[in-house]
């Protein structure tokens, strides 16, 4: 008996039209692309000629294979093509990351300003080995300050945190069970300002009275008497780094009365007193470089000056008098580094300080090796500047008017701070303008270009803290959010609502966030 076929299927109607044929698959073009470093532009490669459709991941795959180095160690890359200048919009992206494909990001891109007959310069940023988990729920609310959270800093390992209030009172919380460890209590004003040494064995504070006092953060206890000589409130407070004195690190202030004070805090003696500025001091930096090595102190005024002084004696090198109003904020491209010393992603601890002082060496001098110590500084004018003022670290005192390298504008408002991403490529500046703005100053092309706005607070920006990958950013707001930003696509990562008033401070260790402010708690975030 032979064998009966099955009925043929029916026909499948759309509303009685039948299916359409499947569309074919559409073939990718091939492109020519060159690989550069994006720190000076050198080819890191002959260009090749790839499909356009090869995913993200494939290309940093290609890349590890590509670099000539020995170690078969794999760098994560991030890549992304310079927009020409014809093609960019005002307050738009200078730029296009390729977080798919070149064929969905680049070809397809709205500017249409390349196609699959050019040859694609495409930028490689090496990224950190490790990457940070965003935060995305509070997991501890922390009562205990009776009025407004003014300051909050994470110690180096980030196992300890400080908060300073307008209650005169420090307090130390351990981040282990997210409970109280100690209430420092001597301040008889706001605590202003709270800075931790890099080894974290003392923690300093000053504050409204004019004082600034010396803390053990084990014990709780105070470090001696009051360091008293400022005769209106201290601004800001600066440790000397590590790798220049590991053993007794000497300690700035700035003050109101518009000077700078150094202190000794094995003595708790003055060392001596910077008095060239005619309006109260703002911000004090310590930066690692300078003359021969010995450091340099960055001091910010409402003289509308930033003064730089060599840290052994107090000499003064330069006065920068390109702002027109207040000088608020400065920032370093070494911040990070000086403020974690020994300290890394791995948990290692030093056995000594001879130990401390050769790790937070070898950091400081691998990010400097890449590009000199810069500063930025930020104003009620609405602009920064980016500064280069040795560059290297056996610089000599150049006579005269130190110029900027460049001009930042873009705020429409006061400039409220200014932080260096960790491995010193990127700048993010906040404003009073509600916006956050980032710059490029990795070294290739124009220092301090500027790359996008991250807009979505409702109020001014007070605040701003860089993950140590550098992948995030994270600002608090006087709208009462804390907004974590992601630096691939310029958006918000992850939105943190919970404060029911301002957020004056905010720090970012690890996977964690803190944030304290006018609600008088303080929140801890995590993933």
């Amino acid at each position: 008996m032979a064998t009966l076929l099955p009925p043929p299927k029916r026909l499948k109607l759309y509303h009685g039209i039948a299916e359409p044929e499947p569309e074919p698959l559409k073939e990718s073009p091939n492109v020519v692309v060159q690989f550069v470093n994006e720190h000076d532009g050198t080819p890191i490669a002959p260009a090749v000629n790839l499909p356009a459709n090869i995913a993200r991941e494939g290309l940093e795959l290609l890349v590890n294979q590509l670099r000539t180095k020995d170690d078969d160690e794999h760098v994560p890359f991030a890549f992304h093509v310079a927009l020409p200048e014809e093609a960019t919009k005002p307050n738009a992206p200078t730029r296009i990351v390729i977080s798919k494909s070149i064929e969905l990001d680049v070809l397809a891109h709205a500017s249409h300003a390349f196609s699959e007959e050019d040859v694609l310069v495409v930028r490689c940023a090496p990224q950190s080995v490790f990457k940070v988990r965003p935060a995305t729920r509070c997991s501890a609310t922390l009562s205990g300050h009776s009025s407004p959270i003014l300051c909050a800093s994470f110690s180096p390992t980030g196992n300890l945190l400080a908060t300073g209030s307008g209650d005169t009172h420090v307090r130390l919380w351990d981040l282990y069970t997210e409970t109280p460890s100690h209430t420092l209590a001597g301040h008889t004003g706001w605590v202003l300002c709270v800075e931790w040494d890099p080894l974290e064995r003392k923690l300093a504070s000053g504050g409204h009275d004019g004082h600034v006092r010396l803390w053990d953060p084990k014990t709780g206890k105070p470090l001696g008497d009051a360091m008293k000589g400022h005769s209106k409130w201290v601004t800001s407070l600066a440790w000397e780094p590590v790798h220049l004195n590991p053993s007794n690190p000497r300690l700035a202030s700035s003050s109101k009365d518009g000077t700078v004070r150094v202190w000794s805090t094995a003595t708790r003696k003055l060392e001596y007193a910077l008095g060239g500025h005619t309006a109260s001091v703002n911000v004090v930096k310590w930066g690692g470089g300078g003359l021969n090595g010995h450091g340099v102190l960055y001091t910010a005024s409402s003289d509308r000056t930033v003064r730089v002084w060599d840290a052994r004696g107090g000499k003064q090198l330069h006065i920068l008098k390109d702002h027109a109003h207040w000088v608020t904020t400065l920032a370093l491209n070494t911040d990070f580094v000086l403020r974690t010393g020994p300290f890394d992603h791995t948990g290692k601890r030093p056995l000594s300080d001879e130990g401390a002082q050769a790790l937070a060496l070898k950091r400081y001098t691998a990010l400097v090796s890449r590009t000199p110590e810069l500063l930025i500084s930020g104003s009620d004018d609405h602009t920064l500047f980016l500064w280069s003022l040795f560059a290297s670290s056996n610089a000599e005192p150049g006579g005269g008017k130190t110029k900027p390298l460049t001009r930042l504008t873009g705020h429409q408002r006061q400039v409220s701070h200014v932080a260096f991403s960790p491995d010193g490529r990127w700048a993010a500046s906040a404003g009073w303008d509600s916006a956050v703005r980032l710059w490029d100053c990795s070294g290739a092309g124009q220092l301090g270009k500027f790359v996008a706005t991250l807009r979505g607070h409702v109020g001014p920006v007070y605040r701003l803290a860089w993950s140590a990958d550098s992948r995030m950013l994270v600002s608090a707001s006087k709208d009462a959010t804390v907004k974590i930003w992601d630096l691939k696509t310029y958006k918000i990562k992850s939105d943190l609502p919970g404060h029911t008033d301002e957020v004056y401070c905010v720090d970012f260790v690890a996977d964690k966030v803190v944030s304290g402010g006018r609600d008088r708690t303080v929140k801890i975030w995590k993933n």
